[in-house]
């Protein structure tokens, strides 16, 4: 599966094309308090993405569904 990054994973391009295994760890602070499906991911970087302040790997949302509850990450 494929996915996009932020500044802190993408380097400039750098690591466009690096596999990461990607996990759910915790519920967000709305909807669900128990998202995660207990599965791993593995996804390569094949774009770029905006993000706030953290790394962010933005996820297609079959790879999302794969690690948590879809509608956690709403």
């Amino acid at each position: 599966m494929i996915a996009a990054a932020s500044n802190k994973f993408w380097q400039g391009g750098a690591d466009c094309r690096r596999k990461y295994s990607v996990a759910c760890t915790r519920a967000t602070d709305l909807g669900d308090p128990h998202p995660c499906t207990g599965k791993l991911v593995m996804v390569k970087i094949v774009d770029y993405c905006l993000a706030g302040r953290r790394g962010t790997i933005d996820l297609l949302q079959e790879a999302f569904a794969s690690i948590a509850h879809p509608d956690a990450g709403k």
